[in-house]
């Protein structure tokens, strides 16, 4: 296959196609990571890029003589970052951010300038891959992609794991930071430090990585770049002097950003003759091939179709494929140290290869297993229940392959008399629940029911235990309890000073304690609370957003648990507890919480022949009552004559009936009038 001569169109102020570039004191030179496999294709750096970059466009063309050239092509851009390098130019990197920063703009445009991705196959948010990051606009899960990239004729590996944004989804970044060395710390010029930038910073500390600062969208009008420098270095701590300025959108200061990633980031450690340790950050179930696992190679090196141990669950497997992520996977036959790859074994067990455990050779094993994750405490529980009670098997088995791909989802079966059988689950927040039960309905078909999010109290009991609750309906009898403690987090609000008083006042009724307030800079200031985490897991966030139109954010963390006047609301429809809806409340809210659910009730439940009383209690008193009157059929319509003794058999039997009902009769509430209070519950509490 002849490849014919390439050409090159080139757009700087006024110029033409075709003519050479020059330009007084700025040298040229070939950057593009597959310059040292394909020579046919160039691209020019300028030492003076963040100036000439935004004028100079560069247009690369292979023509080619034949119909296949453009697989062939493809073929060597993929053996090129399959080619090994040192482990000295490996670099293990990950992008930490606040939500809507830039992150997966920025993402997008190192993977375009290094040519992992061809521009035809080209998208936005390109490592988001499932449907629910695309429309939200969030990242949820974390994506590894492994790129090439040439520096001073020397190529290096640069291996990039892009995280979630969002506070709830921090334990998927805690995974991302334990595999790397470095990270790209994105602020936005226009917003500046938000609190989730200073929760990742901290993490990224905490992992002593070495981190680059990068202030992304300075080609934004309200971009004030000192001012962001300023807030790193006083906030953060921070040394900005060498921060990057770039602009994602725009392809601005990202050759300087690869540059960086190569020049400050540390490589791996060179530990390839060391018996073989890894450690799987992330895993996902295939129906053909198994579990998939992700894995970052500390130590040693491993082949395909090694015998290989997993050291927590003492399982054994052969590694039938070995590969790396790139960003889709390329198979290759070995990793060693430092390396970032996937593995496939056959393995039909979700739990014999959970995230955080370590991978070693089954005839060479290491002595002891690699440091793994804390267990992420679920912050948030509901009920998960199958609109059809036959999907509980399958239920089950996708929150399981679930778990495998969201590390910090837990879940234990329950029963419930009104929904069935069905699974009581933690998470680390509402959004987090929410984006759960969406992958569960959207990738597993399923159709759910979810009741109201609660927290874990514990119950200190008169015999001296301590008895920890998630489900309200499982809380002891008030004659058992001696109190009850509930969970309080640590919030820290970010805000401009307009809204500091309504912020103040949203705090203060959620039972809110006020702890500090210090202005960031001179518009900006940090308040900060400790409030009940049962206050939050509500319309918080959504309110915070509300009153502050827009431009605060959050980030919170757990602090311990606290006493509280807490008691349990039950609702009694014709004289019978109903289990699902009750709730764990503060004395001060149990009136409001109740009348708002017994007039839901009485909208949603279908009237019957007798007639049904709706109470909210607690304990034996009756705080909150509405009824169903009783309907009424006319049995004599086909009495249109005859003896009046035919009308009165009638009636006796009618009331006979009605006495029946009334001592027997059980009141069936719709699936429908259960999702309504639920959904009453969660904007209510």
């Amino acid at each position: 296959m002849a490849i014919a001569p390439f050409k090159l169109a080139i757009s700087l102020g006024n110029w033409d196609s075709g003519h050479s570039i020059s330009s007084k004191g700025a040298s040229h030179t070939c950057c593009n990571p597959l310059i040292s496999r394909n020579p046919w294709i160039y691209c020019f750096r300028s030492s003076r890029s963040l100036s000439i970059q935004k004028r100079v466009g560069v247009f690369c063309e292979a023509v080619t003589e034949s119909k296949g050239a453009g697989a062939g092509l493809a073929a060597n851009f993929g053996q090129d970052r399959l080619s090994k390098v040192p482990i000295s130019n490996i670099r293990n990197f990950c992008i930490i951010a606040h939500i809507d920063h830039g992150k997966s703009t920025l993402a997008d445009k190192l993977l375009q300038l290094t040519g992992t991705v061809d521009k035809r196959d080209m998208k936005e948010q390109f490592l988001d891959n499932m449907d629910l990051e695309r429309e939200r606009g969030i990242t949820i899960k974390l994506q590894a992609a492994r790129m090439r990239y040439v520096m001073d004729n020397e190529p290096y590996c640069l291996n990039l794991i892009d995280t979630p944004g969002h506070v709830d989804f921090s334990y998927e970044v805690s995974r991302s930071l334990a595999a790397c060395e470095g990270a790209l710390l994105v602020v936005d010029a226009s917003q500046g430090v938000e609190a989730q930038t200073l929760a990742n910073v901290y993490l990224a500390l905490e992992n002593n990585l070495e981190i680059i600062p990068v202030l992304n969208k300075i080609d934004l009008p309200g971009a004030e770049s000192n001012r962001v420098i300023q807030e790193i270095e006083e906030i953060i701590g921070l040394d900005c002097r060498g921060a990057i300025q770039c602009s994602a959108k725009e392809g601005v200061g990202i050759t300087e950003i690869l540059d960086a990633i190569v020049t400050r980031i540390p490589p791996p450690q060179d530990t390839a003759a060391m018996p073989f340790r890894a450690l799987i950050f992330d895993s996902y179930y295939d129906p053909y091939r198994g579990v998939i696992v992700y894995f970052r190679v500390t130590d040693g090196t491993i082949r395909k179709g090694d015998r290989i141990y997993f050291m927590a669950s003492k399982k054994e497997y052969y590694a039938d494929e070995i590969g790396v992520l790139s960003p889709g996977q390329m198979q290759v036959d070995k990793l060693y140290a430092g390396e970032v790859g996937y593995l496939a074994a056959s393995i039909r067990s979700v739990a014999d290869a959970r995230v955080g455990d370590t991978i070693t050779h089954f005839g060479r094993r290491a002595d002891k297993s690699l440091p793994g994750y804390e267990e992420a405490t679920p912050m948030v529980f509901c009920g998960l229940f199958p609109v059809d009670a036959d999907q509980f098997g399958e239920l089950r088995d996708a929150l399981e392959k679930l778990q495998l791909n969201d590390a910090a989802l837990n879940f234990e079966p329950e029963t419930s008399s009104a929904m069935g059988f069905g699974f009581r689950c933690g998470f680390l927040g509402l959004l987090h629940m929410e984006i759960v039960q969406e992958r569960l309905e959207r990738e597993y078909n399923l159709k759910l029911i979810t009741t109201a999010p609660s927290v874990v109290y514990r119950v200190n009991c008169v015999n001296g235990d301590t008895v920890e609750c998630s489900n309200p309906s499982a809380l002891s009898d008030p004659g058992k309890r001696k109190s009850i403690e509930e969970p309080y987090v640590k919030i820290e609000m970010i805000t401009p000073k307009d809204y500091i008083g309504s912020l103040m006042e949203l705090a203060q009724d959620r039972r809110g304690l006020f702890k500090e307030m210090k202005f960031i800079t001179e518009n900006r200031a940090s308040i900060v609370y400790e409030l009940p985490l049962a206050e939050m897991v509500g319309d918080f966030f959504d309110q915070l957003k509300s009153k502050s139109k827009g431009y605060a954010s959050m980030e919170y963390s757990f602090v311990g648990y606290r006493e509280s006047e807490l008691i349990k609301l039950d609702i009694q429809i014709n004289g019978e507890l109903v289990e699902p809806l009750a709730t764990i409340v503060h004395r001060d809210k149990a009136y409001a919480v109740g009348r708002a659910l017994t007039q839901k009730l009485k909208e949603l439940i279908p009237r019957h022949m007798f007639k049904v009383p709706i109470q909210a209690c607690i304990g034996a008193k009756v705080i909150a009552s509405e009824s169903l009157s009783a309907i009424r059929k006319d049995v004599l319509s086909k009495c249109y004559g005859g003896d009046i003794t035919r009308k009165k058999k009638l009636l006796r039997k009618q009331a006979e009936g009605k006495k029946r009902m009334k001592s027997i009769g059980r009141v069936e509430v719709p699936q429908e009038a259960f999702m309504a209070v639920l959904r009453l519950e969660k904007e209510v509490i």
